[in-house]
């Protein structure tokens, strides 16, 4: 029989047919996660204002519109898994590309799944404590036997994760719709109060903005998930934007509504105050029923948590087919078939970071330098259309607008720095480690013999009992 000359060679894998509508699934079902039950309270406490916060919810969803766009076209131009990763590669090299995952791999991933286990602790716990508030202690707890349970379910079965994952997408939307439908009635019955003199010039704090924008983009990130798989994706010239400028519009135009319902039934004051924005929301508009709201939030913050897991185990897979990880991390259980290695090396840096600071410390952490990355991995679209202009680009974004993106990205950054140095600096200094840490393992390959032997023979994989994968 004839090959396929387009077939990758000795790989057999399933060739889906990502349709328009699927493509807009993947992306808001991998968008609305925690995200909008985690940041109204930070984008409220650092705009200063309820029409400020608004603002800043349309503008993070047109920013992130102009993301999307620019990754469409990285997407569509190379070729591989992997993400931001394989981007900064093509475009920059190795060195980049490994600091890259060395700051995904000690920082951001573990700050992420942090966070949004938090709030998987805080919403679970909260029917139980109702109507005093969760102590600290027990947040963290009922987070660490979150994270072990997901952790546990990716190690042991993949199918009954992709089962999981489906029931657990249905109750984001259904959550959501429970809180924007009072909301609305109840605006359209006139409770408007809360949204005169909605934009008070004296509480508008200009360097609380990039971290008000980091809780928003926290909640809108999750559209570079299509570029995991836009090899399936069919007439990628078309469906790639419209699948993208579709479901950005769903999702902004879903997490307006829900602000606006927040906002309708309470104050600005009592958002701050309130633990758990949805539960007091539903207190305040369901009486008994309001039980049900904090359940369905905790399901999806599962959901999210579960879906995080099983997308990092594809970079750390990716890394180390480019043998810039040890080898241990890209193999897989021998009758399980996750990839075992690959879950487990989160856990210990969760916990820990977990332990030692709270969901906004946490978040400005990860998004300082989840920013800095994509910006530069966006900076490495316009560099390339320089240095490698012959290259098949089946979708091309106006330069505009990656210039647009790298830019907000680089400002949020800077800025940050500005208004909360101590956890910018130590963001920057752990992806500062990742220099020296790739002389050591990657350059001068003089990595402790007994950590080679630790890593390279057997014994590991015998007590994890994974093997390679089959490329």
């Amino acid at each position: 029989e004839k090959k396929d000359p387009d077939a990758p060679h000795g790989k057999v894998e399933l060739k889906k047919k990502v349709t328009l509508l699927r493509g807009i699934s993947i992306i808001i079902g991998t968008i609305i996660g925690a995200g909008i039950f985690i940041s109204p309270k930070g984008i409220l406490k650092n705009s200063g204002s309820v029409g400020m916060s608004l603002v800043v919810w349309i503008a993070c969803g047109i920013l992130s519109l102009f993301g999307a766009l620019s990754y469409a076209e990285l997407g569509t131009s190379i070729k591989k898994s992997g993400g931001h990763y394989t981007y900064i590669l093509e475009a920059f090299g190795p060195q980049m590309a490994f600091i890259r995952l060395w700051a995904d791999l000690i920082a951001i991933r573990p700050a992420g799944l942090a966070v949004i286990s938090l709030a998987f602790g805080q919403y679970i716990l909260e029917p139980i404590f109702m109507p005093c508030g969760v102590p600290e202690i027990a947040i963290k707890l009922a987070t660490s036997i979150g994270i072990t349970s997901v952790m546990y379910l990716n190690s042991m079965s993949t199918s009954w994760t992709n089962r999981i994952q489906i029931f657990l997408t249905f109750s984001k939307l259904l959550a959501i719709a429970i809180i924007i439908v009072p909301g609305l009635y109840m605006l359209f019955k006139g409770e408007t109060k809360n949204f005169e003199n909605a934009f008070e010039v004296s509480n508008i704090k200009l360097t609380g903005l990039p971290l008000a924008f980091y809780s928003g983009m926290y909640a809108y990130a999750g559209w570079f998930y299509l570029n995991f798989v836009t090899e399936e994706v069919e007439n990628p010239e078309k469906t790639v934007p419209m699948a993208i400028c579709i479901s950005m519009a769903i999702v902004t135009s879903c997490y307006v509504l829900t602000n606006v319902a927040y906002y309708t039934v309470m104050s600005a004051e009592e958002l701050l105050a309130s633990q758990a924005v949805a539960v007091t929301f539903a207190e305040k508009t369901m009486g008994n029923f309001s039980v049900a709201v904090p359940i369905f939030v905790a399901l999806s913050c599962f959901g999210s948590m579960n879906g995080c897991l099983f997308a990092f185990s594809r970079i750390f897979y990716v890394a180390s087919r480019e043998g810039h990880l040890p080898e241990v991390l890209s193999m897989i259980h021998v009758r399980r078939h996750t990839p075992l290695a690959a879950v487990i090396i989160l856990y210990p840096m969760t916990v820990f970071q977990l332990f030692v600071g709270d969901i906004y410390s946490l978040l400005n952490f990860m998004s300082f330098l989840r920013w800095l990355f994509i910006g530069v991995a966006v900076l490495g679209l316009i560099y390339m259309r320089y240095t490698r202009p012959d290259m098949p680009r089946p979708f091309k974004v106006p330069l505009i607008i990656p210039a647009i993106f790298s830019f907000t990205c680089f400002f949020m950054v800077f800025l940050s720095l500005y208004s909360d140095p101590v956890n910018t600096g130590i963001g920057f200094a752990i992806s500062l480690t990742g220099i020296p840490a790739y002389y050591i393992f990657i350059v001068f390959d003089r990595r402790p013999k007994w950590l080679q032997k630790g890593l390279g023979n057997t014994s590991v994989q015998i007590i994890l009992e994974v093997i390679p994968a089959e490329h």
